[in-house]
């Protein structure tokens, strides 16, 4: 069988025994976060054909507008995980606080948390661009049995088992990495089946792609604001190319296939930074770092920030490991002066 034509159900198998815990709950674990994923693809590419679009008359814990699809995905994922006693506890960017999951007649004992963002960019979904799927996943740190606590989700993101995200594009992908490489499978629509179409994806050495939403330009840190103009000078390799989608799946995804950075920093409206630690930027930090990359606030590795909230915020920067280091050379001489 050559490796185009493995299925993700193969190859989770196939590496079951690379888990530091290999009892198949993990494996299954993923099985799960895969059915969900291709449930929220069939919606979402209905979206325009049923009333599935717009808003949905409420806002999530950070005071959002949650969009109908939003609370679709969450339902869908929260029931699939849920339903398959696979895990102890889920924490979703679109609940106020922890679900703890009891075992009914038996006591749960199942090791992991998911942590997750069921719908990243969705406010993108009218107007028929990618969005995505971004999921983390944690061995517990309080006894098995036991209800989880704050503690099983505020870990650092070194202390992932696994991550990953699923776009849902032109076509649908789920890349994820359970700390030994990054992988992408694409799904067969016509069968329901995903594929292995991108073995041990990697970060280009070199990178010519900067992805930042320009608009807030006036409102970014001093750091920023001197790395956009140094990817806009016309010297050696540069300028830079700008590409912004506004959906985090989407920027990162590119990035990694092309070579890029991503940076979302804090600015004056949003003085710690807008993207969520435990959401969506530990879960990116893993895979980039395993794909060769790196992910810092500006100042420190994401992945070794000590989350203090659920829905804590942070700036980010993540990408290729050169480009974000020079924007941290940019930020740390701006911290000086």
């Amino acid at each position: 069988m050559t490796q185009h034509n493995k299925t993700l159900g193969e190859f989770i198998i196939n590496k079951q025994s690379e888990f530091k815990y290999s009892s198949g709950e993990l494996s299954r674990l993923i099985n799960s976060i895969r059915l969900a994923g291709k449930i929220v693809n069939h919606e979402v590419n209905k979206a325009g054909l049923v009333d599935i679009l717009g808003t949905a008359g409420v806002e999530n814990i950070q005071g959002e507008d949650q969009q109908k699809l939003d609370v679709y995905a969450n339902e869908v994922f929260i029931n699939t995980l849920v339903n398959r006693e696979i895990v102890c506890g889920i924490a979703s960017e679109e609940e106020d606080d922890f679900i703890s999951i009891v075992g009914g007649n038996k006591k749960n004992d199942n090791k992991y948390v998911v942590l997750m963002d069921p719908l990243d960019g969705s406010s993108n979904i009218d107007v028929n661009v990618s969005v995505g799927t971004i999921f983390s996943i944690y061995r517990r740190v309080t006894p098995a049995g036991t209800p989880v606590t704050l503690e099983d989700f505020l870990q650092p993101g070194k202390q992932q088992v696994a991550a990953g995200y699923i776009v849902y594009g032109t076509s649908t992908m789920i890349v994820y990495s359970t700390g030994h490489g990054v992988n992408g499978f694409t799904l067969n629509p016509a069968i329901g089946t995903y594929y292995l179409s991108h073995p041990n994806m990697k970060f280009p050495e070199k990178g010519n792609i900067y992805s930042v939403n320009e608009g807030n330009y006036i409102h970014f840190p001093k750091g920023v604001k001197k790395y956009i103009k140094y990817c806009q000078e016309e010297e050696g390799d540069r300028p830079y190319t700008s590409r912004y989608i506004g959906s985090l799946v989407s920027d990162f995804h590119r990035n990694m296939i092309k070579g890029g950075i991503y940076i979302y920093p804090s600015t004056s409206k949003n003085p710690n930074g807008k993207l969520r630690l435990l959401y969506e930027c530990n879960p990116m930090a893993f895979l980039a770092e395993r794909a060769g990359g790196k992910a810092s606030d500006g100042f420190t590795r994401i992945l070794d920030i000590k989350p203090t909230e659920l829905h804590q915020r942070v700036s980010f920067f993540c990408g290729n490991k050169e480009m974000v280091e020079k924007a941290e050379k940019f930020m740390r001489k701006a911290k000086k002066k």
